[in-house]
Parts: C-alpha cells; structure tokens; sequence
C-alpha cells in the first residue's frame, strides 16, 4: 500500500498498518528531504519521491495531502497504469467534490472510496503520527451505488487495524454534516476573534479580558489559514446555506433582546443544554478535545511542583498546567491539561488517592 503525504493523518495510517501480516508500506513525497524523514523515522517501509514508483503495483493509495490538492494528484494517478482493483481513497473532510472528480480513475480500473477520518491532534506533521490517533473516532467512508460491495469490504478489513469506528454514507450527506459541525464552528470562532481583535484596536482592555475562557472557546481560529480555506471553499454551497441558517438564529436572538424576552432567552439556553447533554462526551471528532481538570490547592511553598513531580513519576503525560487563582487564605485553582483521556483518568485517580479534590 502506498501513503501518499505521511503528516499526522498519513504518518498515523502508516503506523497502524505497518507490521501487519502482507502489509508493506510506502510513502510519498515530492520532497526528498520529507521522504527521507519518513524511513528514518520508521514510519514506512519504504519511501519515495516518484509518483510512478509510489502507485504502479499498490493495492490501496491513501491520499493524505490537503483537499486542495487532492484533485491533482487524482489527476496524476489516471495517468499512470494502476494495479487492477486498485482501491483508492483520501482522507479529506469533504467529499462530494472528490468523489466526483475520481471517476476519471474508472479507465483505470481502479476503484475510489472516498474516506474521512474524524481526529486529530493540535499537533501537526509525521513527528506528531500516533497508531493510537483514531482509536475510538468515526472514519467515515462514502461509497456511491456504482461502487462495488467487495472494494468497500477490503477497505474496512483493512482500516480495523486504526480501532476506528467505521460509519458509511453518501458524500452529499457527509458534507452536509461536517460543515455544520465542524466547518461552520471554525468560521464563527475565526468571526468572533476577529471581531474582538477590532475592538481591541481601540481598548486593549478586550485583549486582556479575553484569556481564559474565551481563549479556549475560540481556540479552533489559530487553524492553519491555507488548509481551512481550501477546506470551506470546496464545501461552499453548503456553508452558504449553512450562514443563512446562522444568520437566522442570530437574528431570533437579537429579537428576544430587543423584546427583553426573558423566558425566550431561557429557553434558548434550555434547548441547547439538552441537546447538548445527549451529546457523547469522549468520543474523538474533528475538532481536538482537550482532556482537562481542575485541582483545588493551597497556597503552600512547591506544592505545585509537588504535583507536576507525582505526576512525571507516574508517567502520566502533563500537556499543560495553569495556575488559575492563588491567594492568601483562598484556595488556588490548578487547571491540568492532557492530550490523551486515559492520561487525565490516570491523573485524577492519582490525585484522589493523595486527597486533592479534583473537578471538572
């Protein structure tokens, strides 16, 4: 099989197929600098700069370069002669358009699915690559009627290895849905950041008040610009409608403030909460979730280092550590980030058993 782009979403594919019974991994770049990396850091079996080379005799190509490049390199493959039954998929977090525009791999007689694994990390690039990165998330893949049920069965045995839940559905539908949760949050995060950052122009009093929670229910808006703008302009029909649909509540608001309707704001937060509290909690998604508590401490001399120290000893991985108050006679607050929920489940066994109290 072959992994064409072998960053965090392909380092971490190759990872969970390399090693398993007949698999033999391959991954491309055209930067031979990157392609080296790759075998250096055993992250493939082998590596190679050469298209050809990469995709001639595979019997899976896994496209996990950004979504405005994938057309490209769909381009490239109808151009070389592919193993027959050759299955071809992406990971990209749309898919009606690449589906598509990979029938032109038909004379190939190769065979696309179009695929979408929902995780990731706030870290990027091969170094962050985990086999444990889709453990527990959906992997969404978008067969059409014309595909055949056999290709589809070959690519699921094959993704068991990632431990990932598999969900298929048709690509209309599947962008449909990932526009609205996770397309449409990173465009009302990067609106809302933005406007504070003009208010602050003038006041940098908005910028001070601004860490904290706002920091972290905003954090999707420090993105990677070039990524996100392919990302929303190859779903742009359904974020338009998306923003209509926006728009329209954001109005309902405005109008439940201008009638100082008291109950219909009540019942707004109502709605959200309880659908909101259906929602799984540790599931992995599209956009990261960060693995927190909070710690109750004195104000004792080292007592936070105390805690880092236990921590380490027990090999629990610390993503980061906040002192969110401290004073004379008031208990400080220590708020404990992880990037893994069995670290934080770890953590706050650990710190039970040493008589801390602990929330979240």
């Amino acid at each position: 099989m072959t992994i064409f782009g072998v960053g965090l979403i392909g380092g971490s594919l190759a990872l969970c197929f390399k090693g398993k019974p007949g698999v033999q991994v391959t991954g491309h770049s055209i930067n031979p600098a990157s392609a080296q990396k790759y075998a250096d850091r055993g992250v493939v079996d082998h590596a190679t700069t050469s298209i050809a080379e990469a995709a001639s005799d595979a019997d899976f190509l896994f496209l996990c370069v950004p979504v405005g490049r994938l057309e490209d390199y769909l381009e490239e493959l109808a151009r070389i002669p592919l193993k027959p039954g050759c299955i071809v998929t992406d990971v990209g977090s749309t898919k009606a358009s690449v589906v598509r525009h990979a029938s032109i791999l038909a004379e190939q007689g190769a065979v696309f699915i179009g695929g979408h694994p929902m995780a990731g990390s706030e870290r990027s690039g091969v170094e962050a690559a985990s086999s444990h990165l889709f453990e527990n998330a959906f992997y969404v893949l978008t067969p059409t009627e014309q595909t055949p049920p056999q290709a589809v069965d070959r690519l699921q045995e094959l993704l068991k290895y990632t431990k990932a839940h598999i969900v298929k559905t048709d690509a209309v539908q599947h962008d449909d849905i990932v526009g609205a949760i996770s397309h449409m949050p990173h465009i009302i995060a990067v609106a809302l950041v933005n406007q504070i950052a003009g208010y602050n122009e003038s006041n940098e009093l908005y910028g001070s008040l601004a860490a904290g929670g706002f920091r972290d229910i905003t954090r999707i808006a420090s993105s990677d610009p070039l990524i996100w703008r392919d990302i929303l302009l190859s779903n742009r029909g359904v974020l338009l409608k998306l923003l209509r649909d926006w728009q329209a509540e954001i109005d309902g608001f405005s109008a439940l403030l201008q009638q100082s309707d008291g109950d219909g704001l009540e019942e707004q937060f109502r709605r959200a909460g309880q659908f909101r509290s259906q929602l799984p909690e540790r599931r992995k998604g599209m956009i990261t979730s960060l693995y927190e508590c909070y710690v109750d401490v004195p104000d004792h001399p080292g007592i936070i280092g105390k805690i880092a120290t236990e921590l380490g000893q027990a090999r629990i991985n610390l993503s980061n550590l906040q002192i969110i108050e401290s004073r004379e006679d008031v208990p400080g607050v220590l708020r404990l980030s992880f990037r893994q929920n069995e670290d934080l489940d770890k953590a706050v066994a650990l710190l039970k058993s040493m008589e801390y109290s602990v929330h979240f």
